[in-house]
């Protein structure tokens, strides 16, 4: 038994298929969903989301947004995601650099501006994080049937 599992970005369907087992970072801590879970809607948080069947994991970025569980289907609503394959490294990493420039020059911590720098510092260091821990542990090749559409 499986169930559906629907990652759906603000600009794009980044992921559809069959899991036996999701586990997605929200905003009260990690959760396991598995076939038949209890209706459930949740707040993401920033981290990253497996979607696990059988011995092959996919595994995702999510920066926010919501995901809603159903006993046969998981529809996560992310403000941001991406497959750890198409994080681009050297754009994330100048990201960070860019970030941390404008932290260091002093910005009111009170400021919009200080928060959107504070997020894309988040954003980046959670891409970085994800490629280092994940794509050393052999998650390159996308098994049959859990690929993203397109």
């Amino acid at each position: 038994m499986t169930i559906r599992c629907e990652i759906v970005s603000q600009d794009r369907s980044v992921f559809e298929g069959e899991a036996d087992l999701v586990l997605a970072p929200t905003t009260e801590g990690q959760i396991g969903i598995l076939p038949g879970h209890a209706p459930t809607l949740a707040v993401l948080g920033m981290g990253i989301l497996t979607v696990r069947r059988g011995e092959a994991e996919e595994i995702f970025t999510v920066t926010g947004g919501f995901i809603e569980i159903q006993p046969d289907i998981v529809t996560v609503l992310a403000d941001a995601s991406e497959h750890i394959e198409e994080i681009n490294v050297n754009r994330a990493q100048q990201a960070r650099e860019r970030a941390e420039k404008l932290l260091e020059e002093g910005e009111p911590p009170d400021t919009d501006s200080y928060l959107k720098i504070e997020a894309a510092l988040r954003r980046s260091n959670l891409r970085l994080k994800a490629v280092e821990q994940y794509r050393k542990r052999g998650q390159r090749s996308r098994p049959p049937g859990m690929g993203k559409t397109e």
